[in-house]
């Protein structure tokens, strides 16, 4: 394998998209994945980025995403907020992981952040350990609150 890890660009995008929905059909939620090409490229590379990510590639393929944005906490500032990380099937268990998961450490020493959070669901084991390998926290006293832009448009304000 030659495997390097990098910045990604706007060219990489449908490959992103096939990576967050390999991720989205291993968390069984494949139905739940609604984003487009077009949302893609304007949300991350339009005159305010909303996103960023990095690329695993093995000889110029794409084998695994780090995307995040970077969240502010009211108590503690700046952190980088890990919103998806994967390695496609054929190459998990090859250390791939670790190299993009340490890329994506290095991005929040590099710009002084404070921190990094994620969320992993409870049944995926696999990636608790992988976590704890970094001694993370890994928290189940926090649920997860959600309002759909369809819920959102059915409020009305009193």
């Amino acid at each position: 394998m030659n495997v390097t890890i990098r910045k990604g660009v706007k060219d990489d995008l449908p490959e992103v998209l096939k990576l967050i929905k390999e991720l989205a059909e291993y968390e069984k939620a494949l139905d739940s994945v609604t984003i487009t090409l077009e949302e893609l490229e304007k949300d991350g590379f339009g005159d305010h980025p909303w996103y960023w990510f990095l690329v695993a590639e093995d000889n110029n393929t794409i084998i695994g995403i780090s995307f995040y944005f970077i969240r502010y906490s009211t108590w503690k500032g700046k952190f980088l907020y890990l919103e998806d990380f994967v390695i496609n099937k054929a190459n998990r268990q090859k250390g791939i992981g670790s190299l993009l998961f340490e890329a994506t450490i290095q991005i929040c020493k590099d710009e002084n952040l404070n921190g990094m959070t994620w969320q992993v669901l409870d049944w995926n084991s696999p990636a608790i350990q992988f976590y704890k390998k970094y001694n993370a926290e890994i928290s189940t006293e926090w649920l997860n609150g959600k309002l759909t832009k369809h819920q959102i448009h059915q409020i009305t304000a009193h």
